[in-house]
């Protein structure tokens, strides 16, 4: 059993999915693996997620340890978000989920080219 922040994880498995447990943080690590954002990037990747939404789960993710956001004493001030180390080690598990999901796509159904 792992305990962390009083919560109970059973397993690594389960204490991986209490932190990227929806689409939105996925897409949110998936497009910082390639470096640091602004906000604006990070909605601009994903118009399908809401700046609100990219806010919650942004400060969710920062909460968690799995990004850093650094404020830059600047007028108007700019404010970046980037993984942190241990958020860099997600990069091999998207890069699974990635594989998983060629293999899914081509076996059961077909990609579409932009």
């Amino acid at each position: 059993m792992i305990m962390i922040d009083e919560k109970e994880f059973h397993c690594p498995v389960e204490l991986t999915l209490g932190i990227i447990n929806d689409k939105s943080k996925i897409f949110i690590v998936y497009i910082l693996l390639s470096g640091q954002k602004r906000f604006k990037d990070i909605c601009e990747a994903f118009p399908q997620i809401t700046q609100k939404t990219v806010t919650q789960k942004l400060k969710e993710l920062e909460a968690d340890h799995i990004i850093v956001r650094t404020v830059f004493a600047e007028v108007p001030p700019r404010v970046e978000y980037a993984l942190s180390p241990i958020g860099k080690e997600l990069e091999k598990v998207l890069s699974s989920m990635h594989t998983f999901g060629e293999a899914y796509a081509a076996q059961y159904g077909c990609k579409k080219e932009k």
